[in-house]
């Protein structure tokens, strides 16, 4: 049985009509070693950052640190990456659970929050640079090229923290760019050192 709206069919014996299907396209990998940033920047290298798609989903693969207890961040460009400082307001809390199983929490981040800040973003909260340790995660972001409208993203991460007796942390952050310009490049990097590892992919959804 098949549901049909206006003359146009969604649903048929159970499978989506293809219509209404998205697809999602790698647009570029690109994998750290011991780099100081990590940078998307529409139209170099065949990155894509712009009104082709209307959200682009960033996916981290064991990103590992050069230092102890640093933080991964991100920030956006305006200027095709002149400068990294588009103003922002986030919201940042994890959930914790230590691996001796002694202590666990979900708690609201007051220091990892921006309230309109130009100051790069914390996806990740005290990484481990052990040389086992890494941090995994996405980030959306969406139709960055509107010029009406703030630039809103939204991430989720895991990851081992930087301690004696370490915890999972699976940090959320969401925010916006307080702009109405296109944002055409996308930074990423440690508060402190380098990034050791890891790979970041860049996808577009259609």
């Amino acid at each position: 049985m098949a549901l049909i709206s206006n003359g146009t069919t969604i649903l048929d014996a159970g499978s989506v009509a293809s219509s209404f299907k998205g697809s999602m396209t790698l647009i570029k990998k690109l994998t750290a070693s011991s780099d100081a940033t990590l940078s998307f920047v529409n139209g170099a290298s065949g990155v894509v950052l712009d009104g082709t798609y209307k959200e682009y989903v960033f996916m981290f693969n064991n990103m590992h640190p050069g230092t102890d207890n640093t933080h991964f961040v991100f920030n956006m460009s305006i200027d095709t990456g002149s400068n990294y400082n588009v103003t922002k307001t986030t919201t940042y809390f994890h959930a914790a659970h230590n691996e001796s199983g002694s202590a666990s929490e979900v708690e609201y981040q007051t220091p990892s929050d921006l309230a309109q800040s130009t100051d790069f973003t914390r996806l990740q909260n005290f990484s481990n640079s052990n040389s086992d340790a890494s941090c995994t995660g996405t980030l959306h972001l969406y139709d960055p090229s509107n010029t009406t409208h703030v630039k809103h993203f939204i991430s989720i991460f895991n990851s081992s923290s930087y301690t004696t007796d370490p915890y999972t942390l699976q940090p959320f952050t969401s925010g916006y760019g307080n702009t109405t310009s296109a944002v055409d490049a996308v930074q990423f990097k440690y508060s402190s050192g380098n990034i050791d590892a890891g790979d970041i992919c860049l996808y577009g959804i259609s």
